[in-house]
């Protein structure tokens, strides 16, 4: 599943509300909220976190909120019943939480455990406590602070972990529209995916044994929304290049089913014959992301469109038409058999 982020640290405009129907339509399935909000009156935060449950209600999507058990004493909220008006599909639970408290709402309610902190004395007082694990998963933090997000080698054994007690995880990407402060940096779970294309981030998450994937940060930009839809409904990949060619925007385009080593291999390019493949100028070398047309002195090769999946030596066969932005590259090593590649313009949104 995946999921994006709405917080409460201002009122909820037509903007947002926009928002939430586009990530809803591109596939996103979930809201992650926080109740902390710094200097601002509980009645406000009340009424804010009101107006997105019903926003969510009326989209269909869920909505989990983040707490610990300050803030819902800040909040005046006691006790399950309180905690269950509240209308929301899930509550993370941060610090200050007794295992006893929480096996005792996991009885009433679906809950998100703290997947970076937990341990192994937190599940079998979970178990002593009969939690019904049936509504339990595990959810990683996000960490603003460059330098502060987690190993991925440590998060997926713990992921592994936490999977032998049928408890489902989920973690966080950075954002690449809005970001949230006062940092401004990314709310990653992982270090390495900070400034990382973000459904490039996604499919790692995936390899990395999380079951859930959430958007941190307020918001991504539309090419990257577009992106994400694209793999969402077909496993396409689309990729932003710095050079106008119609020829490829407009064109279907699938890796072949035989899945070469160092470059994607466009099938339906030698049958199409769509470039010019007279050798000329642009036989330069090609660095990762080049595409490239085979030119005449490729013989029965002619006309087969490329990208280069690792840098390459110039070819005097072989002519660059354009190179993949550098936020995309990490996007070629999910292109695999039959993958359909979507090429657009890159521009100011696309990262």
């Amino acid at each position: 599943m995946l999921g994006f982020s709405v917080y409460l640290g201002h009122d909820l405009t037509a903007e947002n509300y926009n928002y939430l129907l586009m990530m809803r339509n591109s596939g996103f399935m979930c809201v992650f909220t926080q109740l902390g909000v710094p200097d601002t009156e509980n009645d406000i935060v009340l009424k804010r976190l009101a107006n997105l449950v019903n926003w969510c209600q009326k989209l269909d999507l869920k909505i989990v909120a983040d707490v610990s058990e300050e803030v819902l004493h800040k909040l005046n909220i006691n006790g399950v019943d309180q905690i269950k008006s509240l209308n929301l599909t899930g509550l993370r639970v941060d610090d200050g939480f007794a295992m006893e408290t929480i096996a005792k709402l996991s009885k009433e309610m679906p809950i998100v455990l703290n997947a970076s902190t937990i341990t192994q004395d937190d599940i079998d007082n979970l178990k002593y406590s009969n939690a019904n694990f049936d509504n339990l998963t595990a959810g990683h933090n996000f960490y603003p602070r460059p330098e502060t997000g987690l190993d991925a080698h440590w998060m997926q054994e713990k992921n592994k972990w936490l999977h032998s007690y049928n408890l489902k995880t989920a973690a966080f990407i950075s954002g690449n529209g809005k970001l949230r402060g006062p940092i401004f940096a990314g709310l990653p779970t992982l270090e390495k995916q900070r400034n990382e294309n973000p459904l490039a981030a996604i499919l790692e998450l995936q390899k990395l044994d999380c079951d859930d994937i959430f958007v941190g940060d307020p918001q991504l930009t539309k090419d990257t929304i577009e992106s994400i839809t694209n793999y969402q409904k077909e496993k396409a990949i689309t990729l932003h290049l710095d050079t106008e060619i119609p020829e490829l925007f407009e064109n279907d385009w699938h890796n072949r089913p035989d899945v070469a080593r160092d470059v994607v291999r466009l099938k339906e390019s030698r049958e199409k014959q769509l470039l010019s493949t007279e050798p000329q100028d642009n036989i330069y070398a090609r660095p990762k992301g080049s595409v490239t047309v085979d030119n005449d002195l490729y013989q029965r090769y002619k006309g087969e469109i490329e990208i280069t999946k690792c840098d390459l030596p110039r070819n005097e066969k072989v002519n660059v038409l354009a190179q993949v932005k550098d936020y995309d590259l990490p996007l070629l090593d999910y292109i695999g058999s039959n993958t359909r590649v979507i090429f657009r313009k890159a521009n100011a949104n696309s990262i």
